[in-house]
């Protein structure tokens, strides 16, 4: 199954995506949270095929949800208007950090590391889920 993996964050929301075996999981994209994220999202759904969403959830260290999960269980509703795919949740915790530790050693300006870290972020969380499975 292809799936998408989304890490919505309030200013940026990466995103990455799995080949139909699940066996490679690749960073996609970083997108600008706006206005038109979900009418980006909805397109990449159909150009790339995908079957399924997994969307990264904000949990606390202790496994409680933060406040940012009550955000991001409000998009997902309204991205489930848009899209006819099943939606999972993930447990998003350390994603980021596991992110930044992948970026840390190339040489790259802070600008391009933030945008390529939700990215990386995503594939973090899709490979988690998919190793769920």
């Amino acid at each position: 199954m292809r799936y998408l993996a989304i890490d919505y964050g309030t200013k940026r929301t990466g995103l990455a995506v799995c080949d139909p075996t699940e066996t490679i999981v690749s960073p996609l994209t970083g997108l600008s949270t706006a206005k038109d994220l979900l009418d980006k999202i909805v397109e990449i759904i159909t150009a790339e095929g995908i079957e399924a969403l997994v969307i990264g959830l904000p949990l606390n260290m202790d496994g409680t949800q933060s406040g940012q999960a009550g955000v991001v269980s409000g998009f997902a509703e309204e991205l489930k208007k848009h899209i006819n795919v099943p939606v999972f949740f993930q447990d998003e915790r350390l994603t980021s950090y596991a992110a930044e530790g992948k970026l840390a050693s190339r040489d790259l300006t802070r600008k391009k590391r933030r945008a390529r870290i939700d990215a990386l972020a995503a594939a973090e969380i899709l490979q988690q889920f998919l190793d769920s499975k």
